[in-house]
């Protein structure tokens, strides 16, 4: 279902359990030597599937490791982002002549834990704007979506930048029709000689998962 968000250049790859057993690759192992074993399962399962996303860009299978706050190093060339919930896994790659920047994050379609957690991600806007959707479209948990959209978000922002996002610089205006602008309220990064000052994004409800998506597109690509 991932791939309905995604343009034709990135080749995305999903699964709604974990497959993969110890990874070909020993650094791998090593990075997840000492989590938990769910955690091993779905990090096996995230980059066994990265690789098929890899593999239909003819990239040659090589070791997906953990860089600075846990962004995933991709080989020269390509940009991806991954993704991890309960029953959902995904990763979606491109050549960087192609694509610029990929965000991508899936949550189950269920409130945040409490309102300490959604005051922190979201600013009065972002909640009253999630109060009138709510009481139009009630089985879409808007609140977790402003969170996941502000997830892919940082997922795109943080290689073009090296740095962190916090929850507050950047403002989610999310669209019924399955569209989202993520605004930066922070000076964002320099794309093509042009200052970055938004993320457009694509969202959807499946099989009672939230799935949001972000596709910066190489200028001329």
């Amino acid at each position: 279902m991932i791939d309905e968000l995604l343009p034709a250049a990135v080749s995305a790859v999903e699964a709604f359990g974990d497959t993969a057993g110890r990874s070909e690759f020993p650094a791998e192992e090593e990075a997840i030597a000492r989590s938990t074993p769910g955690r091993r399962r779905e990090f096996r399962t995230v980059r066994a599937l990265a690789r098929t996303a890899l593999a239909d860009l003819g990239v040659a299978p090589a070791p997906i490791l953990p860089g600075t706050r846990g962004a995933p190093g991709w080989p020269s060339g390509v940009v991806g982002a991954m993704t991890h919930c309960a029953g959902y896994r995904a990763a979606a790659v491109a050549h960087v002549r192609q694509v610029t920047a990929i965000g991508l994050d899936a949550e189950p379609n269920l409130p945040l834990p409490n309102q300490g957690v959604w005051e922190l991600v979201a600013g009065p806007g972002e909640r009253a704007s999630v109060a009138a959707l709510s009481a139009h479209v009630p089985h879409v948990c808007w609140d977790r979506l402003v969170f996941s959209a502000k997830e892919s978000t940082y997922k795109a922002w943080f290689p073009l930048t090296g740095r962190w996002l916090d929850f507050d610089e950047a403002e989610i205006e999310l669209r019924p029709d399955g569209n989202f602008v993520s605004r930066l309220l922070v000076p964002g990064p320099v794309v093509d000689g042009v200052p970055l000052g938004e993320f457009r994004g694509r969202w959807m409800i499946r099989r009672n998962l939230l799935v949001t998506a972000i596709t910066l597109v190489t200028a001329g690509a």
